[in-house]
């Protein structure tokens, strides 16, 4: 299965988010520049997540986004779905009907491939569920032995944290 580039970005940047002090905000162009991808494709994902409701949107000179709901609150999988759209990786176009030796009439049972794909795909969504942003944040602590990712994330923040701002 292959995810988007917009899903590592958009996992980023809710972590990134994460981080701020309550009530502040940071840009998709702060987002994107810390991560070193595109604005415009980055602001794509942003604004699906804050349209599923995991970022809130916030307008004005010291706008941008922040959660919308606790670390804890948010999955990866939340995540994957509102970039990527809800429907399942795999699509059973049902070929056993097709080509020259096809099923003469429809057949009773589901398709097996079809069966075993959405059983996989239910234990990778089981998994993401499973994951939140919280805990994310608690590893990445766990791995930060010496503070070089902290101290390079609070870095960056003490210069584009935006401390105020009215929701969109």
């Amino acid at each position: 299965m292959k995810l988007g580039d917009g899903v590592e970005q958009a996992i980023h940047s809710v972590t990134m988010l994460s981080c701020l002090q309550p009530g502040s905000t940071l840009s998709a162009a702060a987002l994107a520049e810390f991560h070193g991808v595109s604005t415009s494709y980055l602001l794509k994902h942003l604004q699906a997540m804050s349209g599923a409701g995991l970022l809130e949107a916030v307008s004005g000179p010291k706008g941008g986004y922040r959660l919308a709901r606790a670390p804890e609150k948010i999955t990866l999988l939340d995540i994957v779905l509102a970039v990527e759209g809800p429907e399942p990786a795999f699509r059973c176009n049902e070929i056993r009907l097709r080509g020259p030796n096809p099923y003469t009439c429809k057949p009773a049972a589901p398709c097996t491939i079809n069966v075993a794909m959405l059983r996989a795909e239910q234990a990778y969504r089981a998994e993401l569920r499973r994951v939140t942003v919280a805990g994310i944040i608690a590893d990445l602590k766990t791995i930060d032995g010496d503070g070089a990712i902290a101290a390079r994330t609070n870095g960056f923040l003490a210069l584009h944290e935006r401390k105020s701002g009215t929701a969109a």
